[in-house]
């Protein structure tokens, strides 16, 4: 029995194609844990719509991605001076945020990122001057420049830089951005003919439509309890009547797992808050859903199942039917995928 990932693999590649066509020279983005595919199913896809250069996050992804897509491969982060060495073929392009990782990166093929407003990594107005003659003894590929994913100037803060990459005499021929619209895109192509764009995707592309896929988790048992009943790993006491349902996909899958979201409005604060006063008494909501609604996890996920709580007004799923699971695709790991 299986956490299980279901794809509309129409549906999905119809939006990929749709993508594909608002974004002249994509480079699809597969990084983490493949957007909750995986590399290899993510480097087939973009093999089978003609990719030229796949992007991946590190240089341990691209060692284990070139088995699985064959052209040109591109490390989203930037070389570092301390890190270890991996076997990598020349088809690798690495990422460089730093005059002094150019000049130590001699023959090996390049991007060179900017400083954004993003104030992550990347060169320096300063430092231009300097750039210009570390270009020599590498394969330059282009300048990258990542943007907020809120940004409200992204086209500006693009044109600032290429005024200044202009004024520094250094080579304009490829542009990588990354979180630009369709129609910022076209905008900067218009403005900059004789630079070529090219936008990183990765989230819009694979996950940008929703109903294209489901997971969905098995059940595994379903035990009725009374109020006071004693179970789980903590023998903690049953809140009511009713039933435990052990459900497929825990902490191993992701389940349980959730990254800090940044809040914004007098609302979702005040969600925030009541959902952190619930967890000091042991009350979280789960992802499974049954009968249209999310339900209570009856204790911490485990490694591989979860244990969730029906009060005794709700009939349980019967054990091997299949509960959805409202899931982050970048940090959830099934145990299969099923196209349908």
């Amino acid at each position: 029995m299986a956490l299980t990932l279901y794809v509309d693999t129409a549906r999905w590649r119809t939006h990929q194609h749709h993508v594909l066509q608002q974004y002249p020279g994509i480079v699809p983005v597969c990084k983490g844990n493949g957007y909750g595919f995986g590399h290899e199913r993510l480097a087939d896809e973009a093999t089978r719509f003609g990719a030229d250069v796949l992007a991946v996050g590190t240089i341990y992804e691209a060692a284990r991605t070139k088995d699985y897509f064959g052209r040109d491969l591109m490390v989203l982060t930037p070389y570092q001076i301390t890190e270890e060495p991996v076997p990598l073929p020349t088809r690798v392009i690495r990422t460089v945020a730093s005059v002094d990782g150019v000049s130590r990166l001699v023959g090996a093929r390049v991007v060179v990122e900017v400083m954004s407003s993003m104030r992550r990594h990347g060169v320096t107005e300063e430092e231009l001057p300097k750039l210009a003659s570390a270009l020599h003894d590498v394969r330059f590929e282009g300048f990258a420049i990542h943007l907020p994913l809120e940004s409200v100037n992204a086209v500006e803060e693009v044109i600032t830089w290429m005024d200044r990459l202009r004024a520094a005499r250094l080579p304009l021929h490829t542009m990588y951005v990354s979180h630009v619209t369709a129609a910022e895109l076209a905008r900067l192509q218009q403005q900059f003919p004789q630079t070529r764009f090219r936008a990183r995707i990765g989230t819009r592309l694979w996950l940008g439509d929703h109903e294209a896929t489901e997971y969905r988790g098995t059940v595994l048992d379903v035990t009725p309890v009374a109020k006071g009943d004693r179970f789980g790993y903590r023998q903690q006491k049953s809140v009511g009547d009713g039933h435990l349902v052990v459900v497929s996909g825990g902490t191993s899958h992701g389940v349980g797992l959730e990254s800090p979201k940044a809040m914004h409005g007098v609302m979702p604060r005040a969600k925030g808050v009541a959902r952190a006063g619930l967890a000091t008494v042991n009350r979280n909501l789960s992802p499974f859903l049954w009968q249209g609604k999310q339900r209570w996890f009856a204790e911490p996920p485990h490694m591989q199942v979860s244990i969730l709580f029906l009060p005794d007004d709700v009939a349980p799923p019967a054990v091997g039917e299949e509960l959805p699971a409202q899931l982050r695709h970048t940090t959830t790991a099934p145990d299969r995928i099923v196209d349908r």
